[in-house]
């Protein structure tokens, strides 16, 4: 699929971005590659594929959820350089 000056220039102006005349040919053609590529790959049957298919076997590798005890209140406090009705206390950040 080839992309014209027009098309790399609209999509350009969409995104916001400036390319001098040389940039837009340069892109037209990379840009075209791309979508040959592109189309290239949609010409193959993928009817028999997964549609989550993976070439390694996939498995969970999380660990299960245990309850462990946590810091109490004071333990969590205890090395604060301040704290206030049992909570930490920060400088203000707006004034």
């Amino acid at each position: 699929m080839s992309l014209t000056r027009e098309d790399v220039s609209y999509v350009a102006d969409l995104a916001r971005l400036e390319f001098s005349d040389a940039e837009v040919l340069s892109l037209a053609e990379d840009l075209g590659a791309v979508l040959d590529y592109a189309e290239t790959l949609n010409k193959l049957d993928t009817s028999a594929v997964k549609p989550t298919e993976h070439v390694l076997p996939v498995q969970n590798v999380f660990r299960e959820d245990e309850i462990k005890p946590g810091l109490s209140n004071e333990e969590a406090l205890s090395n604060a350089p301040d704290s206030e009705a049992g909570c930490f206390k920060v400088p203000p950040v707006l004034e």
